[in-house]
C-alpha cells in the first residue's frame, strides 16, 4: 500500500469562492481581501494491490498543455488510464475541476479517467448541475451525468468492493461524504472538507463556510478520537504544512 500526496500549491480564497495561487516567499496574506484562507490543493492518491485510488481530483489547472493533476500523476509514473477508482467527497470546484477536461478537437468536457469508476453521491451531483453557485464548475461537471463509469451512490453509507467505507455527513455540505479505506490492516482516513486539516482536529471551532459547522466539529472531533484508539491514517485535503498524520 502506498499514499501520495499531490499537491497543486498553496491558494487564497475569499468569499467570491476564487482560488489565487500564493508563494509564501512573495506573497503577503496581508494584501489579500479580509477574510482570506491559505490553503493546499492536494488529492491523494493510494495504491493498493487491487486498485489505483484517486481522492478528489484538485482544481483542474493546466500545466504543460495538461491538466497540472496528470502532470503530477506522470511524476510519479501514474498514466490516467491506470487510474481505477475516483472517490469524491463533494464537487466544489477545488475538488473536482479535474474530473474533466476540454478536448480542444470537440470543444467538449471529457472525463480524464476513462478506465476509472467514479463515485459520487446523486444528490451531489444533481444539485452541482441544476442549482446555481460560484462553489461548483458546473460546465466541468455535466459530463459525468451520463457517463457510463459514474455510480451514483444513493444511501448515506455502504461500501465498495468490500474495502471502501463510505458515509454521507452533511457537514461541510449538504451531500459531502467522507472515506474510510481498509487495506492491509491499516484504515485510511480521507474526511475532504469536513477534515481538511490538520490543526482543525485537534481545536474546537465552528467554520463559517460550512453548511453545518456545528456538525462538521463534533465529527471532527468524534472521528479524532476514534482514529486515535485504531490508529487512522489521516489525509488532509487544504493542509499547507501536514498532509497525512498518523497516530
Amino acid at each position: 500500500m502506498k499514499i501520495i500526496p499531490l499537491s497543486e500549491g498553496a491558494f487564497t480564497v475569499d468569499k467570491t469562492k476564487v482560488f489565487v495561487p500564493f508563494n509564501e516567499q512573495h506573497n503577503n496574506l496581508k494584501d489579500r481581501p479580509i477574510g482570506s484562507l491559505l490553503i493546499e490543493v492536494q488529492p491523494f492518491l493510494v495504491i493498493t494491490n487491487q486498485d489505483i485510488i484517486l481522492l478528489d481530483t484538485g482544481l483542474g489547472f493546466m500545466q504543460n498543455e495538461q491538466l497540472q493533476l496528470i502532470d503530477n500523476l506522470k511524476k510519479h509514473n501514474i498514466q490516467p488510464e491506470q487510474i481505477t477508482k475516483v472517490l469524491i467527497s463533494h464537487l466544489h470546484k477545488d475538488h473536482a475541476n479535474g474530473i474533466s477536461y476540454k478536448n480542444e478537437h470537440t470543444k467538449t468536457y471529457q472525463i480524464t479517467f476513462p478506465n476509472a469508476t467514479y463515485y459520487i453521491q446523486e444528490n451531489e451531483l444533481n444539485t452541482a448541475i441544476e442549482v446555481y453557485s460560484s462553489s461548483f464548475n458546473t460546465e466541468r461537471i455535466t459530463c459525468l451525468k451520463n457517463a457510463n463509469n459514474m455510480i451514483k451512490l444513493k444511501d448515506d453509507k455502504g461500501i465498495i468492493d468490500g474495502y471502501i467505507h463510505y458515509q454521507k455527513t452533511g457537514a461541510h455540505s449538504h451531500y459531502h461524504q467522507v472515506f474510510w479505506i481498509h487495506i492491509e490492516n491499516k484504515i485510511i482516513f480521507y474526511g475532504g472538507d469536513d477534515a481538511p486539516q490538520y490543526q482543525q482536529m485537534k481545536n474546537k471551532f465552528v467554520a463559517k463556510y460550512d453548511y453545518n459547522g456545528k456538525l462538521a466539529m463534533q465529527l471532527r472531533q468524534e472521528w479524532w478520537q476514534q482514529g486515535e484508539k485504531e490508529k487512522w491514517i489521516f489525509l488532509f485535503y487544504h493542509d499547507t504544512k501536514i498532509p497525512t498524520f498518523t497516530f
